[in-house]
C-alpha cells in the first residue's frame, strides 16, 4: 500500500453545494474534521459522475491538513480486495493485516462490487475491524445504496446502518450553473452571456458529462478563436450529449506507513515547541503543530511548514477585522474559536462571505419614477390600487400583480410604487427582475452563502419581483421564492410581483407558487374599474416606456368579460365601491 498524492483537483473548495448533495457534503467535513468520531461508517452513493469520488478525495485532502500524522488510504475496493489475496498468495497475510491496523482513514470507492462476493466481504470484514479497533474512521462510496447491493452480508448491512447513508443527487438548474461557473474560473477561462446558463439547461445526465459539454465547448472556442454564443448552445448539445473521457485520474493509495515513536528531540522539534508555546500565549489553537511532533517534518520543511500555520493565522485576523467592519454585533463574532483555530481557515472564509451577502443592501427600485410621470391613466384599476397599496402597505391587496405586455407601462408603475413606499418609510424597499433574481441565487449557491442570501431578501418590509415569467423552467429559483413568498406574507411585508401575463396563463410555473400570486389582486395594466367609461391610451412621451395601441378597437368587448375583470375576486364587495365610484 504505496503512498500516492491524492488528486490536488478535487477539495471542499472546489466541490460545489448545492440542494442535492448538501447533506454529504456537510458530513464528508465533518469526517475529515473529526475523523472516528462522527458518522462511521459514511456511506455514500449516488449515480455515476454526481460527485462521491470527489468527496472521498476532498475528505482525504482535509484530514492530511487537519492531521499530518494520520495514515489515510484512499483506494476502490476491487484494488484494496486485490492487495489482501494477494497478501494471502504470497504468504503475507499478517504484515497485510498489521499495516491495515495502523491505517486511521479508510476511504473505499466502488462498493458496489462486494455484490455477490462472499470472501471479498469477509476480507472487508476483517479490515474493518482492523481499522476500527483503535478508533480509525470508514469511509466508503457506491453507486447504490447498501440494501441494493445483492447478496450483502447481514453484518456489512447492519454496520452500514450503524453510521450515516447519505445519498447524492443530481443537480438542480442553478447548481448546474454555478458548477459551470466555477469550472470557467478555475481554467481562467471566459463565456460570453448566457453561455453558462444555457449549457446548465442540457439534458446532461450527470456532472461529469457537464463537465465534458464545457471541455467541448472550450475546445471550440479555442480552436475557431472566437466566443460561442448561447444562442449555438442547442445546436452543439440539442441531439446529445456526448459522454466524455474527461474524468479525474484514479485516485489511488494514502500518505506514509505507520508513524514511528519520537526518540530523540530535533531541530525541528524545538521549532515546532517554541511556535506552540508562542501560539497558545496568544490563544490560537496549536493542534496541527502538536499532532507534528508525534512526526516532525524534515529539518528543511519544518521553516515552510510553521510559516504556512502562522499565514492561516493572519488570514484568521483579516477576515475576523472585516467581519467587525461589516456587522460589528454579529453573532458569529461570539465564536472565538473560529477565529482562534488555524485548521478552520475555510470555515472563516464561508463566513465572511455570509456576512458580506447578508449585509449587500437590498436592490433599490429604478430612480425617477413616480405616480406623477406615469403615463397610465388615473382611473386604470392598476393605478388606483397601487395607491391605495402606498396609503396601507401589507394591509390591503397582498400580493399585487400587474400585468401588462412589454412597453406598457407595467415596470414604470411597479418602480412608482415602490419609490412611493421608500419615501414613505425607512422599511426596507427590495425590487429585483426575475433574470437577477435567478443569477443571484446561483452566485450564492457557488460562495455557499444561500442562507445569508435568504436572511437578506427576508429582511425587506417590501417585496417587489418584476419580470415574473424569467422562472418559468428554473427549479431551485422558483423554490427559494416560494418560501420567501411565505416568510415575507407571514411578517407583514408587501409583496408585488409584475408579469407580462396574469398568473394562470404561467402554466409552468410551480402550482403552489402560482396559485399564491393569485391568492391577491391580479389585475391588468390596461384594466379600469367595471362600469367606467373607455379612456383612450395616453400620448407616447417617453421613449423608454411605450404604450401599445394594439388591438384598442377590441377593448369594449374586453371589458365586458366577467373572466377578465375583477369580479371574480372574493372581496369585490368590500372595495369596490368604496374604492372606485366614490
Amino acid at each position: 500500500m504505496a503512498p500516492i498524492e491524492l488528486d490536488p483537483r478535487s477539495t471542499f473548495d472546489t466541490f460545489v453545494v448545492g440542494q442535492g448533495n448538501r447533506l454529504a457534503a456537510a458530513a464528508a467535513r465533518r469526517v475529515a474534521e473529526a475523523p472516528g468520531r462522527a458518522y462511521n461508517p459514511l456511506f455514500l452513493y449516488s449515480g455515476s459522475g454526481l460527485g462521491k469520488t470527489h468527496l472521498l478525495t476532498a475528505i482525504g485532502h482535509l484530514a492530511r491538513k487537519l492531521h499530518p500524522s494520520f495514515s489515510i488510504i484512499y483506494d476502490s475496493l476491487e484494488h484494496f480486495l486485490d492487495q489482501a489475496m494477494e497478501s494471502i498468495q504470497t504468504g503475507e497475510r499478517e504484515a497485510f493485516r498489521a499495516r491495515v491496523q495502523e491505517i486511521d482513514l479508510l476511504l473505499l470507492d466502488d462498493v458496489q462490487f462486494l455484490a455477490g462476493r462472499h470472501s471479498a466481504q469477509e476480507e472487508l470484514l476483517r479490515a474493518w475491524d482492523a481499522v476500527s479497533a483503535h478508533g480509525g474512521q470508514v469511509v466508503l462510496a457506491s453507486d447504490r445504496p447498501p440494501n441494493e447491493i445483492n447478496g450483502l452480508d447481514d453484518r456489512l448491512l447492519s454496520r452500514f446502518s450503524g453510521g450515516l447513508i447519505a445519498d447524492i443527487a443530481a443537480p438542480d438548474y442553478e447548481t448546474r450553473v454555478a458548477i459551470v461557473i466555477r469550472k470557467i474560473a478555475e481554467r481562467a477561462q471566459q463565456l460570453a452571456p448566457g453561455v453558462a446558463e444555457a449549457l446548465a439547461r442540457v439534458a446532461f445526465a450527470n456532472v461529469r458529462e457537464l463537465q465534458g459539454g464545457l471541455n467541448k465547448l472550450l475546445a471550440i472556442q479555442d480552436l475557431d478563436g472566437r466566443q460561442i454564443s448561447a444562442k449555438e448552445i442547442p445546436g452543439l448539445f440539442g441531439m446529445s450529449s456526448h459522454r466524455t473521457s474527461d474524468e479525474f485520474a484514479g485516485f489511488l493509495n494514502d500518505i506514509a506507513d505507520a508513524v514511528s515513536e519520537v526518540v530523540a528531540q530535533t531541530v525541528a522539534d524545538t521549532k515546532l515547541a517554541e511556535a506552540i508555546r508562542r501560539w497558545q500565549s496568544e490563544k490560537f489553537s496549536t493542534r496541527r503543530l502538536e499532532a507534528a511532533l508525534l512526526h516532525p517534518p524534515g529539518e528543511d520543511q519544518i521553516d515552510a511548514f510553521i510559516a504556512e500555520f502562522e499565514r492561516d493565522i493572519a488570514r484568521l485576523r483579516e477576515i475576523e477585522a472585516e467581519v467587525r467592519t461589516i456587522e460589528p454585533d454579529a453573532a458569529e463574532l461570539a465564536r472565538g474559536d473560529l477565529f482562534r483555530s488555524p485548521d478552520k481557515v475555510a470555515n472563516a472564509e464561508q463566513l465572511v462571505e455570509q456576512v458580506r451577502e447578508r449585509n449587500r443592501p437590498l436592490p433599490p427600485p429604478p430612480p425617477g419614477r413616480s405616480f406623477q410621470t406615469l403615463n397610465i391613466p388615473d382611473d386604470a384599476l392598476a393605478v388606483k390600487a397601487a395607491r391605495a397599496i402606498a396609503e396601507k402597505p401589507g394591509e390591503r391587496y397582498n400580493p399585487f400583480y400587474v400585468h401588462g405586455p412589454e412597453g406598457s407601462g407595467k415596470t414604470t408603475l411597479l418602480a412608482a410604487l415602490a419609490n412611493e413606499l421608500a419615501a414613505r418609510s425607512q422599511a426596507g424597499v427590495a425590487f429585483v427582475h426575475g433574470p437577477n433574481f435567478s443569477a443571484e441565487l446561483i452566485v450564492a449557491i457557488e460562495r455557499n452563502c444561500v442562507d445569508s442570501w435568504r436572511r437578506r431578501y427576508r429582511s425587506a418590509s417590501v417585496f417587489v419581483l418584476d419580470d415574473i415569467e424569467a422562472l418559468v423552467g428554473t427549479e431551485r429559483a422558483q423554490e427559494e421564492l416560494f418560501h420567501l413568498f411565505e416568510e415575507l406574507k407571514r411578517s407583514g411585508a408587501q409583496i408585488i410581483f409584475g408579469g407580462e401575463v396574469p398568473p394562470r396563463e404561467l402554466t409552468d410555473l410551480d402550482e403552489r407558487l402560482r396559485t399564491r400570486l393569485e391568492s391577491g389582486l391580479v389585475v391588468s395594466i390596461l384594466e379600469r374599474p367595471a362600469g367606467a367609461p373607455p379612456a383612450p391610451p395616453p400620448a407616447r412621451s417617453s421613449a423608454d416606456d411605450p404604450i401599445s395601441t394594439e388591438g384598442e378597437s377590441d377593448i369594449d368587448d374586453w371589458f365586458l368579460s366577467r373572466e377578465k375583470v375583477i369580479w371574480s375576486w372574493p372581496y369585490l364587495e368590500d372595495w369596490l365601491v368604496e374604492d372606485f365610484n366614490p
